[in-house]
């Protein structure tokens, strides 16, 4: 049994069929770090923690590609944000990024993928309401994992005030977006 099946939309699209599955799936994965970290140049530098269109391609990579592959895109970007490549928010990397105030935003993506992945190829992609609930969920799920480890260095009514509340309009419309959006690979496949 393969690790994807047709229940990933994009993958289901992008059928090259002169490449074989492996090197499919690896160019997807390196193509969708590359998304997260464009994703990380496009920022408003808000300390600690700058606003980014990070999470919309993280929740868009997990919608698109499904759990397995959108988990194994997400923590491709991690490591390469561990060993220091300059993948991160504002051109940083390395271990200390994903150990301070920003980490458990970073590392609650892993999650985030899993569930919004994981309700696409259950079918909740096919329509707006059910991509917008997938999306929301794996937007909570990031911020469940963030805002505790945030509070750590801030206290919990800074990590609310610093980590969420600026964060609350401009993550609804990146949700609205992803409502609209894998729906429409849904009716390509």
């Amino acid at each position: 049994m393969h690790a994807l099946s047709l229940n990933q939309p994009l993958y289901s699209i992008l059928q090259f069929k002169t490449i074989h599955p492996l090197l499919r799936r690896l160019l997807l994965i390196v193509a969708g770090s590359a998304l997260i970290t464009l994703g990380a140049k496009i920022s408003i530098p808000l300390q600690p923690v700058p606003i980014t269109l990070q999470t919309l391609a993280v929740l868009f990579i997990g919608m698109a590609y499904g759990w397995r592959l959108g988990f194994a895109t997400v923590l491709l970007y991690l490591g390469e944000g561990a060993i220091g490549l300059p993948v991160f928010a504002e051109g940083l990397g390395g271990l200390p990024i994903l150990l301070g105030p920003t980490g458990g935003y970073l590392v609650g993506w892993l999650p985030a993928v899993i569930v919004s992945g994981f309700l696409v190829e259950r079918g909740w992609g096919r329509s707006w309401i059910g991509a917008l609930l997938a999306a929301l969920l794996g937007t909570i799920v990031i911020y469940s994992v963030g805002l505790p480890v945030l509070a750590q260095f801030t206290g919990t009514n800074a990590a609310i005030t610093l980590g969420l509340k600026p964060f609350l309009i401009g993550d609804s419309l990146k949700i609205i977006l992803l409502a609209f959006v894998i729906p429409t690979f849904w009716k390509k496949v």
